[in-house]
């Protein structure tokens, strides 16, 4: 290994970033994790100048997003209209983009480490050739503080340019630790900052560097005793009953009409009969064909599920229509549509609707439409229009019925809540979050990478999240991140419980992303502090 690592420095760091996705869910080998950031600590270091140091980063990304993202192939195995094969491509190309982020992060923190006062590129180059007892620990704490800042700023950057792609931040990696409580306070981007340093606690542990290991394994092991000891919110007696649908309606079957009453009858099926208790009833995104704002006779079937004070949340479409100039008798044509939540009374009315803000690119709308469409490519959810967004993060009441109180609820569809900061209206914070997806475009390692991802944002906001999926994982995450009850994949089921309850609003929730801002400039002021107490 080391051999490799001074003869193919490219090729261990591309081997390296391969086996660090392994730390994500399904497989959760975060010390695999761990240890291949060592390696790419280390890799930098010995980086001769700033192009190798990106390189290096890059190459550690493109091993690390082509196999966490593998999921996404599968995504195309569903799509008619584009050969199923060029899925792997698809992870491959964006595989290539996103390694860019890692590869800023390796560099910014090779560059400020150069740049900093104190020491000259030949003295540290002399001091790298020492063994560890005599190189001093200044540098390398300097280093590995600069590329948790640096890392910390290129995730977020990650999640936020060209519409972001936020999936798999590095912190998810830390969940089955106990260290993932500490996103309360730093969010999701300062718990990738937070692997780094274990990583690095693990290196100087391997050096025998023992004083920079415990200082910063200390802070780490409290926090991961918090998190693993902390005990779960208690669901009250009388807290609302909920029950949550999954149907196991897969994506090959889901646009089938002649299975259309089937699938309704599954979902009847499992809601359950109507009971003198009120209930709140979840079903998955997109789980019924039709437009319920233009169709009386769905409305009135799905209210003839539901007993007095039942809500039904159901995940379905809102579509507009504008005149068609090319139709001699004036009709109107599809021109856009909603991703929407709506609420369904027993009455039959619409009480309110969700519509989706953060729309997935190539998923629900074709960038650049006029130019890829020609060329055979089109978005992975069937239909001739795009969606278009809705405002972002909104609180929906529900109304008090039989003793139930006012309840807020946010709604966060699908891909919307891996968006670390972007999910509730901190104005009108709500009671609890809903999360209606439809995993099954995405194999067995999407759809768990997602329930991780959700796990994320109850920690960061202190509420608990109900998700909703066809074909799993459903779940009820309390405000701590446990799953305290889940439905596996490909199971038809139901689950029925109380609504755990919120928390008071955490550090993260009052702060947001600003939280993590301040963590990256203490790292950074950290950094130069130690490296002038150095000079």
């Amino acid at each position: 290994m080391l051999a490799m690592f001074a003869a193919r420095p490219k090729l261990a760091a591309l081997l390296a970033g391969f086996a660090s996705a392994t730390g994500f869910a399904p497989l959760n080998l975060w010390p695999v994790t761990l240890a291949c950031l060592t390696a790419l600590i280390v890799l930098i270091e010995r980086a001769p100048d700033r192009r190798a140091a990106f390189t290096r980063g890059w190459l550690f990304g493109v091993g690390h997003f082509t196999l966490g993202l593998n999921w996404i192939a599968h995504a195309f195995t569903f799509q008619a209209t584009m050969p199923h094969w060029f899925g792997y491509g698809a992870v491959i190309l964006l595989s290539l983009y996103l390694a860019v982020f890692p590869g800023f992060a390796t560099l910014g923190a090779w560059w400020i480490h150069n740049k900093l006062p104190s020491l000259s590129m030949e003295g540290q180059r002399d001091l790298a050739a020492l063994p560890p007892s005599r190189s001093g620990v200044g540098t390398n704490a300097t280093f590995v503080l600069l590329l948790a800042a640096t890392w910390l700023a290129t995730e977020y950057l990650r999640a936020t340019l060209f519409t972001g792609f936020a999936w798999n931040p590095l912190g998810a990696v830390l969940l089955p630790t106990g260290l993932g409580i500490a996103a309360t306070l730093i969010g999701t981007y300062g718990l990738g900052a937070l692997t780094i340093l274990a990583a690095a606690a693990l290196l100087f542990t391997v050096r025998r560097q023992y004083r920079p290991a415990a200082i910063l394994a200390a802070p780490l092991l409290a926090l991961a005793l918090w998190g693993l000891l902390s005990p779960a919110p208690i669901t009250p007696p009388g807290a609302p009953r909920i029950r949550i649908v999954q149907p196991n309606i897969g994506q090959d079957e889901k646009y089938s009409a002649a299975l259309e009453q089937a699938h309704f009858r599954t979902l009847a099926a499992l809601s359950g009969t109507p009971r003198p208790a009120p209930r709140l009833i979840f079903w998955p995104e997109a789980a019924i064909p039709a437009y319920l704002d233009m169709e009386p006779d769905w409305r009135a079937r799905l209210a003839g599920l539901l007993g007095p004070g039942d809500l039904l949340m159901t995940g379905a479409t809102k579509v507009y229509f504008k005149p068609d100039p090319n139709s001699p008798i004036g009709e109107s044509k599809l021109a856009g549509a909603n991703n929407s939540l709506f609420i369904v009374t027993p009455d039959a009315r619409l009480l309110t609707r969700y519509d989706k803000s953060h729309l997935v690119p190539y998923g629900e709308y074709l960038p650049m439409r006029s130019i890829l469409e020609p060329i055979g490519l089109s978005r992975l959810v069937p239909g001739d229009a795009d969606f278009w967004p809705g405002p972002g993060p909104q609180s929906l009441t529900l109304p008090a019925t039989l003793g139930r109180p006012d309840l807020k609820m946010g709604v966060q569809i699908c891909y919307e809540i891996i968006f670390s900061g972007h999910v509730i209206d901190p104005a009108n914070r709500p009671a609890f979050l809903f999360n209606p997806s439809n995993d099954a475009w995405f194999g067995s390692w999407g759809p768990v990478q997602h329930l991780a991802q959700a796990r994320l944002r109850a920690i960061e906001e202190g509420v608990p999240i109900i998700r909703s999926t066809p074909t799993g994982v459903s779940a009820i995450i309390d405000a701590r991140g446990h799953v305290v009850h889940a439905l596996g994949l490909n199971r038809a089921g139901f689950l029925d419980s109380g609504l755990p309850p919120a928390l008071p609003p955490t550090l993260f929730a009052r702060l947001g992303n600003w939280a993590s801002g301040l963590l990256m400039l203490i790292l950074l002021g950290a950094a130069i502090a130690i490296r002038r107490g150095k000079s």
